[in-house]
């Protein structure tokens, strides 16, 4: 098995931290350009579930990255539910993720190439595993809130009870907490 060494993944998580707002920024255009704003949640709210995204997979390549890729994993399925509620399809979910890869590629290209061989290879397969990990789980939390939806309503469609974007900026609120946790203990 090939993994890459600490130092090419301190390497990988500077660059990613140095390129983060960039890449929350052009995500965030690229999804609002897309699909536009959606009525159940605001665009900075959007942002600011790229942003944690963006966060966790740079605290993935650092000491803590067994822990990170928990909560990435949790942040993902919600990013899911938070796309079901947006109204999107379920391949529109991947295909946002999807996104992120590209661009992943496009603000990493020049510091995968510069590493020896086995290290290039070995980061870009972590960051590709990370990231169809993160598909997987969007799309299990897609599927989780298409089914409780219709069991609260008893497979009858009815319009929305209640403000949405409340339930997204709590289940934000609650990982960024757990990040927030997660860098005090790496130091």
């Amino acid at each position: 098995m090939i993994r890459p060494s600490q130092p090419t993944l301190i390497a990988v998580s500077r660059a990613l931290a140095a390129e983060r707002d960039a890449l929350v920024h052009q995500w965030t255009t690229w999804i609002l350009a897309r699909w536009g704003a959606t009525p159940t949640i605001r665009p900075e709210t959007l942002e600011r579930q790229l942003r944690l995204l963006v966060d966790l997979l740079i605290e993935i390549a650092g000491p803590m990255r067994r822990a990170a890729l928990e909560l990435w994993l949790v942040a993902t399925e919600g990013y899911g539910r938070t796309a079901a509620e947006r109204g999107l399809a379920a391949g529109e979910v991947v295909e946002e993720l999807q996104h992120l890869r590209e661009l992943l590629i496009r603000h990493l290209s020049e510091l995968i190439a510069a590493l020896p061989a086995r290290a290039s290879f070995a980061a870009a397969l972590r960051l590709n595993r990370i990231l169809d990990s993160g598909i997987t789980h969007a799309v299990v939390g897609y599927t989780d809130a298409l089914v409780e939806t219709l069991f609260a309503q008893r497979g009858v469609p009815v319009g929305d009870s209640g403000p949405v974007e409340d339930g997204i900026i709590q289940r934000l609120a609650h990982v960024e907490a757990e990040l927030v946790q997660l860098r005090q203990k790496a130091g």
